[in-house]
């Protein structure tokens, strides 16, 4: 007959060994093995192309470019005025083609003066000049929030040569650049 410290050794022991049995091994994560593969063999670039659909999109680009020159030319004004004569009515028309066509894009105007008049009257003739120019293209459907008006009165001038009218009216202008977006498509029509 077993004793009772045989009995209770006997228990533990079994007690421990089950214990033992019933733990999870832990999870055995497979060495990577390094693959090589041989890469598929490269296939030449195709030759460029000389067919039409590059002359296309070379006339896109020289239309783009000429639509951008056409949208930052300067408008001019006469000495103290702030009148659109009949041929910057003309340009802003052209402008406006080009803003149309490019919904994205918008515009900063800055009044320009020449030299002749105070400071102070000056700035307020080139924000006129702006205004103006601003006026005539949301009169026709632009969106105000496209534009934007600044004057430099007589701070930048174009040309310094003060003894040649000329110089004075190159002065005398409102210059239009591009403030935001691209210029991606030539005016239609």
């Amino acid at each position: 007959m077993p004793t009772p410290r045989r009995v209770f050794s006997l228990v533990i022991g079994s007690a421990l060994l089950a214990a033992a049995c019933s733990k999870p091994k832990p999870a055995v994560v497979p060495t990577p093995v390094p693959v090589t593969s041989n890469p598929a063999p490269s296939t030449p670039a195709p030759a460029p192309s000389t067919s039409a659909p590059a002359a296309t999109n070379d006339g896109n680009a020289s239309a783009i470019a000429a639509a951008m020159a056409t949208l930052t030319g300067a408008i001019y004004f006469e000495y103290d005025q702030d009148a659109l004569s009949s041929d910057a009515q003309a340009q802003l028309d052209r402008k406006l083609a080009v803003l149309v066509a490019n919904p994205g894009v918008g515009i900063r105007l800055t009044g320009h003066a020449d030299e002749r008049g105070s400071d102070e009257y000056n700035l307020a003739l080139g924000q006129r000049r702006a205004a103006t120019v601003k006026r005539y293209l949301t009169d026709r459907g632009l969106s105000d929030s496209r534009i934007g008006v600044v004057s430099m009165g007589e701070e930048r001038p174009a040309c310094t040569d003060s003894a040649d009218d000329s110089c004075y009216r190159r002065n005398r202008r409102a210059d239009v650049e591009v403030s935001s977006g691209t210029i991606t498509a030539p005016p239609r029509g």
